[in-house]
């Protein structure tokens, strides 16, 4: 039995989550009975393809990535999932086991939406699907252009895209030095953008030697934004 605390902490944490944002307290309140809170170290399994779903997730803290893998243990990353974003709800609105695998890639809190509970709130308020059902569309959406990206664009365009992603336009215009921290590692980016990881470091390398960014182990450094978006329209 949860204590009063961990309910506390659970309301507070639904709260503050995007896809929450909208619920009352009592609606807070019921849906916290039926969440707990998942502590994982780097590396450590949140499920495996064929698992059961009786679940979906929200990330607190840390990230996840999102990957299938071969038959020869080949692993194509899907997508990363940091703080604040869901994973795994389409699958629980299937009602299908997992058809690929969650993995921590940092110290990682999750907190586990439990089925039975979203169900129970669907139930109370139709409108709790339709924004289940916004989140499960923001997602598709983001598939549907990587899709086009990998059909449409080149190793080099996506790797910059991937650069350029959070850089905002008055920076651009400015001219400013903008410095960009990989969350992850070079392969999991590299596996994210369909790259293999000596490509995505070569290309690297030459944006560098064009002096378009300086890189400073995960730290890389756009020192010209204008010129970096040129290129990659090349």
């Amino acid at each position: 039995m949860k204590s009063t605390t961990d309910h506390f902490e659970m309301q507070r944490y639904l709260s503050v989550i995007p896809l929450f944002g909208n619920l009352s307290a009592d609606e807070l309140a019921r849906l916290a009975q039926g969440c707990q809170l998942k502590r994982l170290a780097r590396g450590d399994m949140v499920f495996r393809v064929g698992e059961v779903c009786e679940a979906f997730y929200v990330v607190i803290l840390g990230q996840v990535k999102l990957y299938v893998a071969s038959p020869n243990g080949q692993e194509k990353v899907i997508e990363i999932v940091g703080p604040g974003r869901s994973f795994a709800e389409a699958m629980m609105f299937l009602e299908v086991p997992y058809i690929l695998n969650v993995q921590s890639l940092t110290d990682t809190l999750l907190m586990c939406v439990n089925k039975k509970a979203v169900f129970g709130e669907i139930a109370q308020d139709p409108r709790f699907a339709l924004r289940m059902l916004a989140g499960i569309s923001r997602r598709l959406h983001g598939l549907v252009q990587d899709v086009e990206g990998y059909a449409l664009q080149s190793g080099v365009q996506r790797l910059i895209g991937y650069l350029l992603r959070d850089v905002e336009d008055i920076d651009a215009a400015q001219n400013k030095v903008v410095t960009v921290s990989l969350p992850v590692s070079k392969a999991t980016i590299a596996s994210r953008l369909s790259l293999t990881p000596e490509y995505f470091s070569r290309v690297l390398h030459e944006l560098e030697a064009d002096q378009l960014i300086e890189i400073d182990k995960r730290e890389i450094r756009i020192i010209d934004v204008k010129r970096l978006a040129a290129y990659g329209s090349q």
